[in-house]
């Protein structure tokens, strides 16, 4: 099966003192030794270098160019699907965030959403299933 990463999971899956990070890890083993592949969008890696490289989020956040060399292994790994917004996911972006009446602070969250389900993703990992429930597309697992 092939699932979409939502940056929030990347994160637990990262930081080692993120209350997530041990069922993050758990859950990462068991899909990769299933066989999944791990859809990822740019935006989740972007996403991902900003929140791990800032220190009003960890005590000890990772300098920025350790933090691009995560989000490129990440990127990079065999395990790793790489996704692309086009413009069917814009379109669907508007859609929803119109449809489901959703403010400025669901943009990035509805933009990666469309970006998976245009690319025909089905299943996301997210730390943060209300953020993707409204949709009614995905098939949803949380750590």
């Amino acid at each position: 099966m092939i699932r979409g990463v939502d940056t929030t999971f990347l994160v637990a899956a990262e930081v080692f003192g993120h209350p997530g990070h041990s069922a993050a890890r758990a859950l990462l083993g068991k899909l990769v030794g299933d066989g999944d592949l791990l859809a990822m969008a740019p935006q989740v890696i972007a996403e991902f270098a900003h929140v791990v490289s800032d220190p009003r989020r960890f005590d000890r956040p990772l300098e920025m160019t350790a933090a691009l060399e995560r989000a490129s292994m990440w990127w990079n790994a065999v395990e790793t699907k790489q996704i692309f917004p086009d413009a069917g996911s814009v379109a669907l972006f508007t859609d929803w965030m119109a449809t489901a009446r959703l403010g400025r602070k669901r943009i990035l969250d509805t933009m990666l959403a469309a970006t998976y389900a245009s690319n025909g993703v089905r299943a996301i990992i997210t730390s943060n299933s209300r953020d993707f429930d409204v949709f009614n597309t995905f098939e949803i697992t949380v750590p």
